[in-house]
């Protein structure tokens, strides 16, 4: 087995797009899913515990409602997905039953990855569902979820889950076949990249918008869905599952773009502050605190000099420096409204701007995480 094997990780999870489950016209592609479970009764067998992040229910079920002709009212949308779930649960039971895995749904909403009490519950849930040797197969609860409460694309759900559950890789499924230096289908020029040891600023420049319409997601949100995995120490393929067998068509070296996990990944409590896919809240700061941050410092007010967003004490925050690159995420310790108060303040007068005694830190350095580009900057300024 090469170093870039499945067969290499203990537990992957592999994420499906709408576009490789469902033709808008016939429905359901059986086919295609049946070659596919083939793959993760093969990786089951080799003593691999396999997560399936499934789309395709709104487009299933508007296949089976006739609603295939134009764009669906909100309403719409979510009758739809509780018609399509339905089905496209019981087609994935089928089709691991006839290769004798045992199969589990799992129907989430953002608040079951982003409130702490839930998402705790939930990964206890698909904890023991991998016990019982049973597949979970997880996806949005498109049945309730508005634009509001939603995460709005798989991607980045299956990155939340593949950390959650300690997946050291997660396998993004897609109608691309990997990450290129510009959308090949405007620019034919484009080149490649089968490797990427860190997801900077100029790899996010890469991506361009949804490829199909079936799909919510595009590169950006495959980008995005990298930088939640990588940090937490899961790698990530993006590959083409447009053909048959798309698994086991990553070992026989078919292309795909390989993410590589942080050499320093976060860990337990940080992992879910790390991967928080909406900050309530952002706060700038200058220079001096980046770097502060950089050497593992608590964010102090003085540094601060700008505060935005409704958010409460404890909520996740994105901390960005003087240029606007987010450069870490952190628990804060004051409401928005004490927040901008504070900011810029030594730490000597917080207490009389308040009124009353408070913490000196913002955001303490025990509930925050650093970026991998700051920690890279933190590295070679040690050098």
């Amino acid at each position: 087995m090469t170093a870039r094997s499945l067969g290499n990780h203990r537990r992957i999870t592999v994420k499906i797009g709408s576009a490789l489950l469902v033709d808008r016209r016939t429905g359901l592609k059986r086919d295609w899913l049946a070659s596919l479970v083939e793959d993760i009764a093969g990786l089951a067998r080799a003593g691999a515990d396999v997560l399936v992040v499934s789309s395709g229910a709104v487009a299933l079920g508007r296949t089976v409602l006739g609603l295939t002709a134009r764009s669906l009212r909100l309403e719409e949308s979510q009758a739809a997905a509780a018609v399509g779930q339905i089905a496209l649960a019981g087609a994935w039971a089928q089709e691991l039953s006839a290769r004798g895995l045992k199969s589990g749904q799992v129907l989430v909403t953002l608040g079951d990855t982003e409130e702490r009490r839930r998402y705790l519950n939930a990964r206890a849930t698909i904890s023991t569902l991998l016990k019982m040797k049973a597949v979970p197969v997880i996806n949005e609860n498109d049945t309730v979820a508005t634009s509001e409460i939603r995460y709005g694309d798989n991607d980045r759900l299956a990155a939340r889950v593949a950390t959650m559950m300690g997946a050291d890789l997660l396998v993004l499924l897609s109608d691309v076949d990997g990450l290129y230096t510009a959308p090949p289908a405007l620019d034919p020029r484009a080149q490649f990249i089968p490797h990427v040891e860190r997801i900077t600023p100029q790899i996010e420049a890469m991506a361009g918008a949804a490829a199909s319409e079936l799909s919510r997601g595009g590169m950006k949100t495959k980008l995005d869905a990298g930088k939640i995995a990588t940090m937490a120490g899961t790698a990530m393929v993006i590959t083409a599952g447009t053909r048959m067998n798309p698994l086991s068509a990553i070992d026989r070296g078919e292309r795909a773009t390989w993410f590589a996990a942080s050499p320093t990944p976060v860990r337990g409590y940080k992992t879910w502050i790390a991967g928080n896919l909406e900050p309530a809240g952002r706060i700038s700061v200058d220079a001096g605190a980046v770097r502060a941050l950089a050497t593992g410092k608590s964010l102090l007010p003085a540094g601060v000099t700008f505060v935005s967003g409704r958010f409460a004490r404890g909520d996740t925050v994105a901390i960005l420096d003087p240029d606007g690159r987010e450069i870490a995420r952190g628990l804060v310790a004051y409401d928005a409204a004490d927040a901008v108060r504070i900011a810029g303040l030594k730490t000597a007068e917080i207490e009389a701007a308040l009124g009353h005694e408070a913490r000196a830190a913002m955001v303490h350095r025990d509930d925050m995480v650093m970026s991998r580009a700051l920690e890279a900057e933190a590295i070679h300024d040690e050098a």
